[in-house]
This record gives C-alpha cells, structure tokens and sequence, in this order.
C-alpha cells in the first residue's frame, strides 16, 4: 500500500501537470494523452471549479508553474466574464462558453485558490487586483442579502435545480464557496462590502442545518430539498465555515455514511443517476474524489481510522496504470480516466493524512 500511494504521488504529479496547457488554461481532463481511453467522454474543458482545487493541491505536490498562468487566462479568456463578472458552467481552452449556467461557488472556489496560493507572502496577492476584484464584485453584486438575485446551478450543474429569482433558495455548497471566497478576498485586498456579504451567506449556512433530520440541507429556503448530498462536507473543508468537529458537521458525515455510501464508496447524493457514459440508465457510481474528500473530512475532525478507510477504498481498486477515474461502478463501466480533480483529491487527502512528507511514507 505505501509503494503504491508514493507512485500514485507521482502519478498525480504527471496528471496535473497534464491538465495546464499552453496558454494557461486548465481544464478538466486531458484527452490529447495516450493514456486517455477512446471511450472516454471528451472533458477537454475548463471547469474553473475543477482548476481551483487542481490550483490548490498541484502547490501541495510542489508544483508552482500552473497556478499564475492559470490566473492570466481566467482574468482575460472567459468570455463575458469582464462584462458581467460571472464565471458560468465550463469554457473551451480558448475562453468560449460552452454552457451558460451561472455557478457562483466557482468565483468563491477561485478566490480560495488565489488566497491560497500566496498564503505565504500575502502581499503577493496584488498582482491579482483586476482578477480577485472582478471575482468577489460578480458575487457581491448578484447578492441580494438572503439570495442570489439570478438563477444559480450548484456544483453537480443540474439545470433543472437551480435557484430561482422568485423565492430566497440558495445552494448551500454555493454558499459556503463563496463566503469563503469573499473572506479571503478581504484578507487579500479588503473590502467590506465582501465580508458583510460573507457574513450574510454564512447566517443562511447555519440556518440551512435542519433539526428534524440532523443534517445541513444542500438546498434551503422557501423550498428545502431533503436529499442527502455528499458536497455539504464543503462547509467544512475547504471553506471552513463550521468545524469539522462541530456536531451538526459530524451528524451530516453520518448522514452521507449511511445515506450514500454503497460498499464502501460515495456517491455524489441519494438518486443519482449521472454516470457519464451517456444514457445515465444504470445509476451513478461512486466518486474518488468524494472518497478522497470524506477521508480529508475525517482526518481534521480527529477520526484517522475512518480516513483511511475511506483513502485505502479507492487506492485498493485502482488499476496498474494508477489513473483515477471520475467514477468508479460495480460493473463493466469505467467513465472518464482519469479526472484531474480526482487526482487533485487524492493529493489534498494524502497532504491531510500525512503521505506527503515523505512521497508515500507516514
């Protein structure tokens, strides 16, 4: 097992690597490498959440080339996005949209990345300016006090769930994105409109826990949605919001445990039917990334034995090649190979566990 978390280190590196291109962008999985199967769905795209954490956990994996080239092309590729101050759903390389959903915890998640990436040398974050400004202005101006004053798609980018202009329901992920996201923004620039607006999304985090069913509701207000959804560990890393500790955190883990965790391996939220392979007839599989993400959770909430568990469970069924999927099933199916958000999953949990220091060795 340790031989093959250090080679999987390794791999991770590469995939990473992978995923930047040329001209800075980062997208989601590299179909141009000859590792990438012929079968796979083409996902040679920019999701700008997907490069947020890729951001995040290719510094964690000592990789520091990506990030402001990455920067570069977020503040003058998108397109629309100096206009209107929104990142939508995803974009081709050259900055085209390719699916106009307005996904606000994408802002946040970049912000995060930003913040993160010049924690050590804060001051640093100013080459940024024009970027993080445009970022936590789009968030702030589409706020409305209690909810987003525009339709909003969450993270899963489910059209038919989006918010609505009519009635105060916010995503709670959303949400937790991009306080978050403002917060660090304010560490970065200051601005107190960002931070009154981050304290106004954290009151509606808290009021989105639901006493009845003893979890965080992963979408709440005039119409609550029950579905137990794996995203809500979100609140707690990375946007810390709550405590991993906190016990409505820890009664949302159990939920998700025993919700949708099927053999060992989590899925994405109950009746989940998206598998990525086109007719979504035979149900979704489990996520590593939502492993990698549980384990990471249990690990700062001071429980290492359920984190390894949930680690080890998608490392055991790993194939030689070491590439993690998006999905893993039960049957012949094998979806994209591999996600670059999976193996930006896997870096941040193995950080967490501690595999890190020493390239696979506790």
């Amino acid at each position: 097992m340790t031989q093959k978390i250090k080679d999987l280190i390794a791999k991770s590196r590469e995939i990473l690597l992978d995923s930047s291109l040329s001209n800075g962008a980062i997208i989601a999985a590299n179909s141009d490498m000859e590792y990438y199967p012929r079968q796979a769905k083409d996902y040679h795209y920019v999701w700008p959440r997907d490069a947020a954490y890729i951001c995040v956990a290719a510094k964690l994996a000592g990789i520091t080339n990506i990030q402001e080239p990455f920067f570069k092309w977020l503040e003058y590729r998108p397109q629309d996005f100096k206009k209107r101050g929104k990142l939508y759903a995803n974009y081709s390389t050259n900055g085209r949209i390719r699916v106009r959903q307005y996904q606000p915890d994408q802002a946040g998640s970049m912000l995060w990345a930003i913040y993160d990436f010049y924690s050590e040398h804060l001051s640093e974050a100013a080459k940024q300016e024009n970027l993080i400004r445009r970022l936590a202005d789009g968030i702030s101006d589409s706020w409305k006090r209690t909810y987003f004053f525009d339709n909003t798609v969450d993270l899963w980018e489910e059209g038919h769930r989006q918010t609505s202009t009519k009635m105060e329901n916010n995503h709670t992920y959303s949400l937790a994105a991009c306080a978050r996201g403002l917060l660090c923004a304010d560490m970065m620039l200051k601005g107190d409109r960002w931070k009154e607006t981050a304290h106004q999304m954290i009151e509606r985090i808290n009021d989105a826990y639901n006493e009845k069913h003893k979890y965080f509701l992963r979408t709440h207000g005039k119409i609550d949605d029950l579905n137990v959804d794996a995203s809500m560990l979100g609140i707690a890393y990375p946007f810390n919001i709550i405590p991993a500790n906190d016990p409505r955190m820890l009664n949302t883990a159990s939920a998700i445990e025993n919700n949708i965790v099927v053999n060992g391996g989590v899925h994405r939220y109950q009746f989940d039917y998206y598998d990525g392979e086109g007719s979504a007839q035979e149900g979704g599989g489990a996520w590593p990334l939502l492993n990698f993400w549980l384990a990471t959770y249990y690990q700062l909430a001071g429980q290492p034995k359920k984190a390894e568990q949930y680690f080890n469970w998608v490392i055991n069924r790993l194939d030689n090649d070491l590439l993690i999927p998006e999905q893993i099933f039960e049957d012949f199916r094998k979806g994209i190979k591999p996600l670059a958000w999976s193996h930006a999953m896997f870096i941040i949990a193995a950080a967490n566990l501690g595999y890190l220091k020493s390239d696979g060795q506790k």
